[in-house]
């Protein structure tokens, strides 16, 4: 009999950091559980590899990274004599790997479609539960930092905040996997200049230029790759699939589908009997079920299911125009007027295939501050603190509008 027990503090290579620490055996134990590992049939931008091929990169990975520029952000604040207990530091750990949990297939589309009334922030609470009782209340303190009701707020910050260690990773890993070099921002040395003041996240006064940056490349990032127009049109359409297979579903159409997605297409799932059975439904849902159902589902008898599913498979996406301001509601009447005609579809249908929506990005929310500590020992925001007029630019959310319909 193999006495021997498993190695836990495992070595990860990552293409971007290079090799990453596992720093216990707790952590070892929640990345290997079937919850987590669920992240790796995740990808982390959705449709985005229809525009930019390299972006196969998964949740599970973005997760990982995000812990290990935790670990070097736990080592910056120490070696500054923030005092950071053992507890804290693991709890840190633990929310930072886990923020991303509740994201269902296709990161964003479910949301928008058959999980309704939850957020993934919701179900990535309802998770961590879960895996409290299993760890026998390991969890406590991370769910705790995780709802912002710690009394030490950087802890808070260091999760969530508009410097965070997850924008810290998704920026930098998804610029390198899509090749875009203007999301390229330095992580180490935004990390290298973190300090706590008044229980506040701040960043030392002569790390303001790569806070610039940092904000600079979010917005270009999300103008140039999360809200690129193919992505969007992709998405949307998803959303419209999902939609329609629900109809259908709700109506008792037969549809094709893995036990997981036929459980959230048969049933009304709302927050409220979101419960056991359909959490453990939801961590058997991904990517691979999604995509295995469209390829199915275009040949359904349904023609706004197999032909929008059809679009998908094959990469022959509907149109799309953005402008500045709405589009008329008259032009749009009259898409869909053409679109029913010609493919002999009634006025409903055909808005599957024609919709107009609105997108904004807002590079920096002034209600959440990023502060700089200067010399003397003041914080100031960085809107105020920066000589670049235009970071108060940043602060106006910018909104376009787009309408879509077939070529």
């Amino acid at each position: 009999m193999n006495t021997k027990k498993p190695n836990k503090l495992k070595i990860l290579n990552d293409p971007i950091y290079g090799f990453i620490q596992i720093p216990n055996t707790l952590i070892f134990d929640i990345i290997e559980h079937p919850y987590f590992q669920r992240l790796r049939r995740i990808t982390q931008m959705g449709f985005s590899n229809l525009v930019y091929p390299g972006a196969n990169h998964t949740r599970f990975h973005h997760a990982i990274g995000c812990m290990h520029l935790m670990q070097k952000a736990v080592g910056v604040l120490r070696f500054k004599e923030v005092l950071i207990s053992s507890e804290e530091e693991n709890a840190l750990y633990v929310a930072i790997l886990l923020h991303d949990i509740g994201h269902g297939a296709f990161s964003h589309a479910l949301e928008h479609s058959i999980v309704s009334g939850i957020s993934h922030e919701e179900i990535s609470l309802n998770f961590m539960k879960k895996l409290n009782k299993e760890f026998d209340g390991k969890l406590n303190l991370a769910i705790e930092v995780f709802e912002g009701k710690n009394p030490r707020k950087f802890l808070f910050q260091l999760i969530s905040s508009q410097l965070d260690i997850d924008r810290l990773d998704y920026l930098k890993r998804d610029s390198f996997y899509t090749g875009v070099t203007e999301g390229n921002i330095s992580s180490d040395r935004l990390i290298a200049m973190m300090n706590v003041k008044n229980d506040e996240l701040v960043i030392e006064e002569k790390g303001i230029y790569s806070v610039e940056k940092f904000l600079i490349a979010r917005r270009l990032m999300y103008w140039q790759v999360y809200l690129h127009k193919t992505g969007l049109v992709a998405e949307n359409m998803l959303v419209n699939v999902l939609k329609r297979a629900k109809e259908l579903a709700e109506e008792g159409v037969e549809l094709f589908s893995s036990t997981s997605l036929k459980y959230f297409l048969y049933n009304q799932i709302s927050e409220d009997n979101f419960n056991d059975e359909t959490l453990n439904m939801f961590a058997k849902l991904d990517d691979y079920d999604v995509l295995s159902a469209i390829k199915e589902w275009s040949n359904h008898e349904d023609k706004v299911l197999s032909l929008l599913s059809k679009m998908i498979i094959n990469r022959k996406l509907l149109k799309i125009e953005i402008q500045q301001k709405e589009f008329e509601k008259s032009d749009l009447d009259k898409k869909i007027k053409q679109v029913a005609k010609k493919l002999k579809l009634s006025i409903n249908d055909a808005k599957f295939f024609v919709f107009s929506k609105k997108i904004a990005n807002q590079a920096y929310q002034q209600e959440k501050p990023i502060f700089i500590l200067n010399k003397k020992g003041n914080i100031k925001d960085i809107a105020q603190a920066s000589d670049q007029l235009n970071l108060q630019a940043l602060t106006t959310p910018v909104i376009k509008h787009f309408i879509c319909y077939p070529k």
